[in-house]
């Protein structure tokens, strides 16, 4: 039988057992980041010639030349024509969504003058070049496509570059269908740190972009965190998590299966229920017990909840929204009478799924906001990826005559007083009166 702890906020060492259930450390060892760090001074140094060489050991193909690194446009469209009509619908009503959602994010220019005509205001840009990672290892994710490439492509990129690992040179017919689907620009087969090197500083065939997002394994995370700074990043993400919190009125068998749908991610993936009934966490560990043997992803999941899945009973939904706000989950689901009124007690989430029929898979696909989404607590500070990723904001200054008379002594006086004295008179001249 699959074991899973069971918690009690009555417990005298609760926080400690909450603690050691959150605990992720998703810093990179040291072997890992001398790697990283080799491979992006290769690609620095020797570009294409590198890229080529690690293509080749890790990817285990052999592209002719570096040109051929790259998918071409018709090539995604073959693809888009070649799957069937049913994953052509289904990509193209969950891109619609994604894509009405994106459109209310996007932020728009402003600007208002003041009485003396001084003007102020913000100017609204989009990103030149986006750079989209794409796994290709234990499994592909076309999803992840749409979610990062339809916000960019709403923001207004110039031009999105999409890197995709080819293992045995095999290409994934659903990946390129949803760049196809997506707007994607240009489409390389190139993976790894490597390809996170590739888009930070650009070699002879891949172009530098300004911006990386996307998921990936540890080398792709680390080479992330290595190349911020010189281009932005989305966040460094860990293990995918879900949290339900439930009166003990749903059918156990859905909130199980709830469990399963993140757990089934991989080993380090976390499940957990917060609820106040105990009779109903006991259903729920009996309908996890009698579904689990007929899942497809059976040992996987297993792992997963016997490791970092956790049933958690709490005295009231009041105390399960403090708990909820301490662990900051990535997906929550308030499987309650009235979700409403409890998400007005939700501070820290990254996405939250509202009422009984509103599972977190339909997120993941085709509800229409991000599934790119803060982990390990750090929805804390941190938000889904979204429009405002690709968008910059400039801030606008045109002082008026008058304008500038007023606000020169104010500069002065905060200039002198931190010694910068140019920067004093720099304001006086233009204080002075014509």
């Amino acid at each position: 039988m699959t074991e899973i702890r069971e918690l009690s906020t009555t417990d005298a060492d609760f926080d400690r057992k909450l603690e050691t259930l959150l605990a992720w450390e998703s810093v990179s060892d040291r072997q890992v980041n001398r790697t990283v760090d080799e491979i992006i001074a290769d690609i620095r140094d020797r570009g294409d010639a590198a890229l080529l060489e690690y293509t080749r050991r890790f990817d285990r193909w052999e592209p002719a030349d570096a040109a051929s690194l790259e998918i071409p446009a018709a090539r995604l469209e073959q693809a888009w024509d070649a799957i069937p009509e049913a994953w052509r619908t289904a990509l193209e009503q969950a891109a619609r969504r994604i894509r009405a959602y994106a459109g209310r994010q996007k932020m728009e220019s402003w600007s208002y003058t003041e009485d003396d005509g001084t003007l102020l205001g913000q100017q609204v840009t989009p990103l030149d070049r986006a750079g989209l990672y794409v796994p290709g290892g234990k499994a592909a994710y076309p999803s992840s496509v749409l979610m990062n490439a339809i916000p960019a492509k709403v923001a207004g990129v110039g031009e999105i570059i999409m890197v995709a690992p080819t293992p045995g040179g095999e290409v994934n017919e659903l990946v390129l269908a949803a760049a196809h689907v997506s707007g994607v620009d240009r489409v390389f087969a190139i993976g790894g740190a490597q390809a996170v090197a590739a888009l930070a500083y650009g070699t002879g065939t891949v172009p530098a972009v300004d911006k990386i997002v996307g998921p990936g394994n540890i080398y792709v995370a680390t080479a992330k965190r290595a190349v911020f700074g010189r281009v932005g990043i989305d966040m460094i993400a860990g293990p995918s998590e879900i949290l339900v919190v439930c009166d003990g009125r749903t059918d156990p068998d859905w909130i199980a299966m709830d469990l399963f749908s993140q757990a089934e991610h991989d080993e380090d993936a976390q499940s957990i229920l917060i609820c106040p009934d105990a009779d109903f966490i006991a259903r729920v560990k009996a309908s996890i017990h009698r579904l689990l043997p007929e899942m497809e992803r059976r040992e996987i999941i297993e792992t997963a909840l016997r490791e970092r899945g956790a049933l958690i009973r709490v005295r009231d939904l009041d105390e399960a929204a403090e708990v909820v706000n301490r662990i900051a989950p990535e997906h929550l689901e308030l499987s309650v009478a009235d979700p409403g009124a409890l998400v007005k007690n939700i501070r820290h989430a990254g996405a939250i799924f509202m009422g009984r029929h509103t599972a977190e898979a339909l997120g993941d696909y085709c509800a229409g906001p991000n599934h790119v989404l803060p982990t390990s607590g750090t929805a804390r500070f941190s938000s889904p990826l979204g429009v405002y990723d690709f968008q910059k904001r400039s801030s606008l200054i045109m002082a008026s005559a008058a304008g500038a008379a007023r606000l020169a002594d104010t500069a002065s006086v905060l200039a002198r007083g931190e010694g910068l004295t140019a920067h004093a008179r720099s304001a006086e001249y233009r204080g002075k009166e014509e």
